[in-house]
């Protein structure tokens, strides 16, 4: 057919007075111009018949795998090989006179299905990805960097073949030759390299996950993990502030993940107020009788007093002097209440870790250590209940006979010295 059209235009220009040279140029030229007109004549008809046959079908079709590669446009790409076939099938026939014209397209076709090649296994790998993604273990495994270090590979080992092709080389004698420069390769894909093992130990040993709560101070990231790629990780702050951590970083240095506390239905308090060590005093009967009108440690009064009578008249201990035998403290009384009043907290987490303690003695004080769950993990909630416990705390310290440890202020001074100074007048009257 093709030799038919070239003579039939070789013809032609002949009769228009064209030389043998100019009129082979003209005939075979538009011999290939229509080879090219059909070729993406012939795309456009298998797209149009891919469009209203098989993609229609797929829409609806219950699987969501084949929508995800319409979506990527992978069926739309894979027809891009039509007219490179047709081409490549058809243009030694149209071109017979220049061979090295022919040569030309030759290798352009090549790099064109190279190019397609690479662009169609790219979006391939996103479908693959994106339907990974629908899946319930995409949570705990991320792979977005592995769909990252793929794409990378497909686009190198795409470009040394499209280079080996217009060098005209074998791609293994190219890449032996680029042995040399692997140190210059190495540098240049530093980053991505150092992401690619930092995001593989991440995932085998499931240190961060998408959603995970992260604190690394030395990035000033504190906030919930919303991406993990090949080189970096994003974290979105509390100010909802978005910080960049490089992948690798997560591995070679220290960070906090608080899925542990997210999953176990509880967040730790851990507060302490200091108490004036000149406040504590042994309990006598009538601040005992005091603090068994407080609901919370009635019965534990009641049932501490029989247990040091009990102790006391056993051992034959004379108890008209506060010092001889056991005695209950107000500070004592003071940590039974509080442990009362966590238990009975509707906030507080029950099958957790619950402590009242001493912590060491210093020069401000002694420092009394609340230490409980709250199964609230919401941070206003959260918040919330700390302000909550430890209004109620400072509010009943006095009622207990005890006083919090405070630096004096600039104000409690001058009103000290403000005092003595009118005592001093009184005297001196």
């Amino acid at each position: 057919m093709f030799e038919d059209i070239i003579r039939l235009f070789n013809e032609t220009a002949l009769k228009f007075g064209l030389s043998e040279r100019y009129s082979a140029l003209a005939s075979e030229g538009a011999a290939f111009i229509g080879l090219v007109i059909v070729a993406f004549f012939l795309y456009y008809v298998s797209w149009f018949v891919i469009k209203k046959t098989l993609i229609v079908f797929i829409r609806r079709s219950e699987n969501n795998f084949d929508d995800i590669l319409v979506e990527n446009k992978v069926l739309s790409r894979a027809s891009y090989f039509v007219p490179s076939y047709i081409i490549s099938k058809f243009a030694p026939y149209t071109l017979p006179s220049f061979p090295v014209a022919f040569e030309f397209l030759q290798k352009s076709i090549e790099v064109y299905v190279v190019f397609v090649w690479m662009i169609l296994l790219t979006a391939l790998v996103s479908s693959l990805y994106q339907f990974y993604n629908t899946l319930d273990v995409s949570k705990n495994k991320p792979i977005k960097g592995f769909t990252q270090v793929i794409k990378l590979v497909v686009y190198i080992v795409g470009a040394l073949m499209i280079i080996a092709t217009i060098v005209g080389q074998n791609l293994g004698s190219l890449v032996i030759g680029l042995g040399t420069l692997s140190a210059v390769l190495m540098l240049i894909f530093k980053d991505p390299i150092l992401g690619f093992v930092g995001g593989l130990q991440l995932s085998l040993n499931d240190m961060v996950r998408i959603g995970d709560w992260i604190s690394m101070p030395k990035y000033g990231a504190d906030g919930d993990v919303l991406e993990i790629t090949l080189t970096t990780v994003k974290v979105q702050n509390w100010d909802r502030t978005i910080t960049t951590i490089p992948t690798y970083a997560l591995v070679s240095d220290s960070f906090t993940n608080w899925r542990g506390m997210e999953e176990s239905g509880g967040r730790r308090v851990k507060r302490f107020v200091n108490l004036d060590m000149e406040s504590v005093k042994f309990c006598d009967s009538e601040m005992l009788a005091r603090f068994q009108k407080f609901q919370l440690i009635k019965a534990y009064i009641i049932q501490k007093e029989e247990e040091v009578a009990a102790y006391n008249k056993a051992n034959k201990i004379e108890t008209e002097s506060l010092v001889n035998g056991r005695r209950q403290t107000n500070l004592g009384v003071f940590r039974a209440y509080l442990k009362a009043y966590l238990m009975a907290h509707p906030k507080v987490h029950k099958e957790m870790t619950m402590l009242v303690r001493h912590l060491q003695p210093s020069e401000k004080g002694i420092p009394i250590e609340v230490y409980f769950f709250s199964n609230r993990q919401a941070w206003a909630e959260y918040e919330d209940l700390q302000s909550d416990v430890f209004d109620h705390l400072l509010a009943v310290i006095p009622l207990f006979d005890l006083k919090v440890f405070q630096i004096p202020s600039g104000n409690s001074i001058e009103k000290a010295i403000k005092t003595l100074n009118e005592k001093a007048q009184v005297g001196k009257l």
